[in-house]
């Protein structure tokens, strides 16, 4: 994909993560929203975890942080303030050059070290940050999620939110 037919992607992504949307609903007709929930779910449904459900808030906050990023061409997660107890999982990528399901996989590939247990003993190695996006995505008491992409300097910044967040000290996860 070309950098205008990314900008381009962009900002319609921002302005689906605007359209209001019922609790519990589908994402707004945004084919790369869409298949961002999809391939979320794809992952829990393997687990036979229930679907998660779209929330046009938690994608809108999604929207300002990755817009925060591209402006910044900075990759670190937003202050706890700016997150208001949601979870949040990031990507960054060559602009165009990944799909919604390459985004997503890159969470889900973190599986290959992940071990069922009682968070944060839940990675073959000990360390829970090399599996944090995984358990994010498939924590069961998490119900809905927004996410958003923006575009700055050749990158993509994608960031989901998940709510309620998980990756909760001492809580068992699949």
């Amino acid at each position: 994909m070309n950098k205008p037919r990314a900008r381009l992607l962009a900002a319609a992504l921002a302005i689906l993560a605007c359209a209001p949307v019922a609790a519990n609903a589908q994402p707004p007709g945004g084919d790369m929203a869409q298949r961002l929930l999809a391939a979320h779910n794809r992952a829990r449904a393997a687990l036979g975890l229930p679907p998660l459900a779209w929330s046009d808030s938690l994608a809108a906050e999604a929207r300002q942080w990755s817009e925060t990023l591209a402006r910044r061409g900075a990759f670190t997660h937003s202050p706890d303030a700016l997150r208001h107890d949601h979870g949040e999982n990031l990507f960054m990528g060559t602009a165009g050059a990944y799909s919604a399901e390459q985004m997503v996989g890159d969470f889900v590939a973190e599986r290959a070290d992940f071990r069922p247990g009682r968070f944060p003993d839940v990675a073959r190695d000990g360390e829970w940050e090399n599996v944090g996006h995984y358990t994010q995505l498939i924590w069961r008491g998490t119900t809905e999620m927004g996410c958003a992409i923006a575009t700055g300097g050749g990158w993509d910044y994608l960031t989901c939110r998940y709510a309620p967040a998980g990756n909760i000290d001492g809580e068992t996860v699949p």
